[in-house]
């Protein structure tokens, strides 16, 4: 049976969420407690020494201790249905948007909270290692969140998936960025329809809980 390493309240382990119940792939769950920094202690450093979560154990027993590795994983060990894509050129285009939202969205929201928060002083980067926070940052990464999704919506007109006309794992960290994007207080309105017209379609989906 594999194992994920969960934070129910954070976005990273809600994507390995999302892709374990698109693949029906069952699962044990042991939840780490990110607020009191249960990540930074000696037990989970044995499981996870970047101290971030998810982490996932897999059924042969290695453990992967960053989404990409997990989707690769699961995307072998569990081919069906496919997320990453069937044919050399859809696997490519997913693998585009995926790295798009990560890079213009995820990591900007990152940006954002990590060097305004101030429960992050000198925790701009998740880690073992401390980093000092840089307020210009916080500025620059709200600018780069509204410019990347401006550039989503009009992206998803005329399209029900972001890439390649198929649910994919661009979909899944999409989904989890728009979401997470609340704790640095953006919410998409009625200038982003096909963003809202999108983020409605994934929610009958069931599995972004």
């Amino acid at each position: 049976m594999i194992t994920l390493y969960d934070c129910a309240t954070a976005p990273s382990p809600r994507r390995a969420r999302i892709l374990l119940a698109e693949k029906a792939v069952p699962f044990d769950t042991v939840q780490v407690d990110l607020r009191s920094g249960e990540q930074m202690g000696e037990a989970f450093r044995r499981i996870n020494p970047q101290c971030t979560v998810p982490a996932l154990v897999t059924e042969e027993g290695p453990v992967l201790t960053d989404n990409a590795a997990i989707a690769a994983y699961l995307e072998a060990r569990y081919p069906e249905p496919p997320l990453l894509g069937r044919t050399p050129l859809d696997k490519a285009e997913i693998a585009s948007w995926q790295w798009r939202v990560e890079f213009e969205g995820l990591m900007p929201i990152a940006e954002a909270l990590r060097n305004s928060s101030p429960a992050m002083v000198d925790r701009a980067l998740p880690g073992p290692v401390n980093y000092a926070q840089i307020p210009a940052l916080a500025e620059r990464g709200l600018a780069r969140l509204r410019h990347f999704f401006a550039e989503l919506d009009a992206h998803l007109q005329g399209r029900d998936f972001i890439a390649a006309g198929q649910f994919s794992i661009a979909d899944i960290t999409a989904v989890v960025a728009l979401d997470f994007a609340r704790v640095v207080k953006f919410k998409p309105g009625a200038e982003l329809p096909q963003l809202l017209r999108w983020r409605a379609a994934m929610a009958a989906r069931g599995t972004m809980g």
